[in-house]
């Protein structure tokens, strides 16, 4: 396999481990801690889970490893979007196992959760594992979406496990991939399968931390990723003098992407979708705060600026909620066979002024027309309509233009240029913060296996110090749960994490947008350092950094 200079030298990189980790797993002992309990909904959370709810976190430390001594054989898999340090999850799984026992078996199981349904995977050895240390992507055994939900599922899953001897399930995904192993976990044990699975938490979006989870992993290297590029429309916005770019960036359910690239790069706009709601502020209000921006601006002679934009904020947007609701039920059933007969637009716009409300109409009429025409793309398999492919970016930059058009005050010149940063984040080579974490998150797995735990996700905390400082264990996955309503049924879920609006890193965003949307006050992180000091190399995020009040 032909390899780059940069991925040879990343073979050789060794990823740090927290301090207790780094004594030998014959050193390494268990310090309970106390029960835990859901964020919400106790009550049914335990009823749901009465085998594995209300456990102990715990913290591994030095001291004499207590654990039974018996050969493991533990299967692993990718779930879900790929984020950055994926591979070095399975080599610190693969290399802890070995370290404790040379009989012991690691299996990937290919393409997400439907590898262990069809029975389909890899013994790893360390030929296979060496290939893929310290690399982005998935490619070691592939990802899928595949959800474990179902009494048939977990019926195959447990008895392929008996067929192969699978002592335990590491499962690393993100909150939905989580839920379904925490669903996993407890079905293993109401039937006595001896089968342990333990979670990993992975999501670029960072929407998957609390108060125990500090970050979901992937989510530095991403957002690095992201706003070096920023970075360099800025740079190159601040040369030309001559474009307002606007920049969509990963981030659906929730902005923590959006606003660590900005306190990275410091645009003259960030949209939060999170204040969005808050505010319950209109498509018109939003459109009217970045003309502000670019009004101001242009008076000064800078006809230019930076707008970057969260996936997900025209959900956000109550009015805006209200009109996609109304379309889901206008092209309910055969509803919406009858409005894809229609022959042209015009037939179609007609048919629609007819089935939305009076205020539903008023928002689609202020809408360009190529995103009115989005919102009745293809639907999703439960026949609504599919967000994620709105471009909010075009969206916003023809409203902002539309408004100043209006604006006899405004004399400056307007051309927009448009961007989405998705996948160039997901699958790059992992920041030293990612390789380490990740690895991190792979060993203190093992361990937790090794233990004889089950239900709890790998955790490493403590993140904004040196990865010698850093503090590993577990902590029962129904910690985080709670019910909500999912396609028209209630579902213990895993809580997501929004961006707070009281916390620290938006009250600094806060505190210093006002400067940025009138001043050109760009930043440029550049490219992910891997070697150098480590106030360089092993930066952590600035989201981190402000939420730890460093």
């Amino acid at each position: 396999m032909n390899v780059s200079p940069l991925q040879s030298a990343r073979y050789e990189y060794t990823p740090k481990l927290p301090g207790m980790l780094r004594h030998g797993i014959a050193d390494i002992c268990v310090k309970e801690g106390e029960a835990t309990q859901s964020v919400a909904d106790q009550e049914k959370i335990q009823a749901l889970f009465p085998n594995t709810y209300g456990k102990k976190e715990i913290t591994f430390q030095k001291g004499a490893n207590t654990s039974a001594a018996k050969k493991q054989v533990v299967g692993v898999i990718l779930s879900g979007g790929q984020a950055p340090g994926g591979h070095n999850v399975v080599c610190g799984l693969y290399d802890a196992l070995k370290a404790t026992n040379k009989e012991n078996v690691l299996l990937g199981f290919k393409g997400g959760p439907s590898g262990l349904i069809q029975d389909d995977f890899i013994i790893f050895d360390d030929e296979y594992i060496d290939q893929f240390r310290n690399t982005g992507g998935f490619d070691i055994i592939g990802s899928g979406r595949t959800k474990l939900e179902t009494e048939d599922q977990f019926k195959i899953a447990a008895q392929v496990c008996e067929k192969h001897g699978v002592t335990a399930i590491v499962i690393i995904g993100g909150d939905d991939s989580n839920t379904n192993a925490a669903v996993l976990a407890e079905y293993m044990a109401a039937h006595n399968t001896g089968v342990q699975v333990i979670g990993c938490p992975k999501t670029i979006d960072g929407d998957l931390k609390n108060e125990d989870i500090e970050a979901s992993f992937g989510f530095d290297t991403a957002t690095k990723t992201y706003s070096e590029l920023i970075g360099n429309i800025e740079r190159d916005c601040n040369s030309s003098k001559k474009y307002w770019h606007f920049i969509k960036v990963m981030g659906r359910s929730a902005s923590h992407v959006a606003l660590e690239c900005a306190l990275e790069t410091q645009p003259n706009v960030c949209l939060i979708s999170e204040e969005v709601a808050e505010k319950k502020m209109s498509l018109s209000e939003i459109a009217d705060q970045i003309a502000d921006s670019v009004e101001k601006r242009a008076a000064d002679g800078m006809n230019f600026g930076v707008v970057i934009i969260p996936e997900g904020v025209v959900e956000f947007v109550p009015e805006f909620k209200a009109l996609i609701a109304e379309i889901n039920e206008m092209l309910a059933g055969e509803k919406a066979d009858a409005f894809n007969a229609l022959a042209d637009w015009n037939a179609k716009y007609e048919f629609i002024s007819k089935g939305l409300s009076a205020e539903s109409m008023k928002v689609f009429e202020i809408l360009p027309q190529a995103i009115q025409q989005q919102l009745f793309l293809d639907r999703d398999p439960h026949g609504n309509v599919q967000v994620s492919l709105i471009e909010s970016e075009k969206l916003f930059s023809a409203m902002v233009g539309a408004k100043l058009a209006q604006r006899a005050s405004y004399t400056g010149k307007y051309t927009a240029m448009h961007h989405f940063f998705g996948y160039e984040g997901r699958c790059a080579f992992p920041s030293n913060f990612d390789a380490d974490y990740c690895y991190s998150l792979g060993y203190n797995a093992f361990m937790l296996i090794q233990y004889g735990y089950t239900g709890y996700l790998s955790k490493v905390s403590n993140l904004s110090k040196p990865a010698e400082e850093w503090v590993a264990g577990g902590m029962p996955i129904t910690k985080m749960m709670n019910m909500e309503r999912r396609h028209g049924e209630d579902k213990p879920v895993i809580r997501k994490a929004l961006v707070e609006l009281d916390g620290a890193p938006f009250k600094y965003f806060e505190a210093h947008r006002a400067e940025w949307a009138e001043k050109t006050c760009y930043t440029f992180p550049g490219a992910i350092q891997y070697f150098g000091p480590a106030s360089v190399c092993d930066l952590t995020t600035r989201t981190l950094a402000l939420e730890k009040g460093e």
